[in-house]
């Protein structure tokens, strides 16, 4: 919801610095690399150092000045599969920095049950965060769509990154421990609904008699002969997927979140 509805905002706060970037001939891949660096260079030394409040609002900015590569590679028609595929590589990457910097803070801040309870849902928010996309786009390499879920990219980010200022402006830890219980929970629901919605569509096209059934179509399926790299993403038309906090800057190919 938040990505649908955020793209207008973008293209009209970054619209006017993504044309002086094309005019200075700036290539949309150098802001999506160097974007993803600053991302995981913010998470991984201002969150584990305890600066809550300052990290989430550079990491917010970051994520949301994300939308400039897209914005760019349209302006010049550069739009490609190429952009598509390193700008969900990328954010897979920008991902796992912000929770492994939760992750981190919690392990070097915060003592007891809340502190393990804490890792350990960050944890599970960083391997789940990487389930949901892939799903999507496994069911894409398929001939499948898996547009569904309760928990894509950009509800992700901004619960964790609210979440994460609230607890350095001085509330409790455990507000941030919720958020992410919250969150594990949603991204578990995310992967169900979009197993669901694949096991529906093999099951009308009379390829899954059961589980056991979808399972055995996955496991046998070459991506050579046509279908998405089981490590890859997706993506729509864009570079950013309609869940990501940012930019659409690919080609064909299903949106992953």
């Amino acid at each position: 919801m938040l990505s649908r509805n955020g793209r207008g905002f973008a293209a009209v706060v970054f619209g006017p610095a993504a044309r002086v970037l094309v005019r200075l001939g700036v290539s949309p891949d150098v802001v999506t690399v160097s974007g993803t660096a600053a991302v995981t260079a913010a998470a991984l030394t201002l969150l584990p150092a305890d600066h809550l409040a300052v990290g989430a609002l550079v990491l917010g900015a970051l994520v949301v000045a994300d939308n400039l590569d897209g914005q760019m590679a349209r302006m010049s028609n550069r739009v490609s599969r190429w952009g598509a595929f390193l700008d969900s590589t990328m954010d897979r990457i920008a991902d796992a920095a912000i929770f492994c910097g939760v992750l981190l803070w919690a392990l070097r801040h915060l003592d007891g049950a809340l502190g393990a309870w804490t890792a350990g849902l960050a944890l599970a928010c960083l391997v789940l965060g990487g389930v949901v996309p892939y799903a999507k786009a496994r069911a894409e390499g398929l001939g499948m769509t898996a547009d569904v879920g309760l928990a894509e990219r950009a509800d992700r980010l901004l619960v964790v990154l609210v979440a994460t200022l609230l607890v350095g402006l001085g509330l409790p830890a455990a507000v941030l421990t919720a958020a992410l219980g919250l969150l594990a929970v949603a991204s578990a629901v995310t992967v169900v609904q979009r197993m669901r919605t694949v096991y529906v569509q093999a099951r009308d096209d009379g390829a899954a008699p059961g589980l056991d059934g979808v399972g055995g179509a996955l496991d046998g399926f070459d991506p050579a002969g046509g279908g998405a790299d089981p490590a890859g993403d997706s993506r729509a038309p864009g570079r950013r997927e309609p869940d990501g906090a940012g930019s659409t800057n690919g080609a064909a190919g299903g949106a992953a979140s």
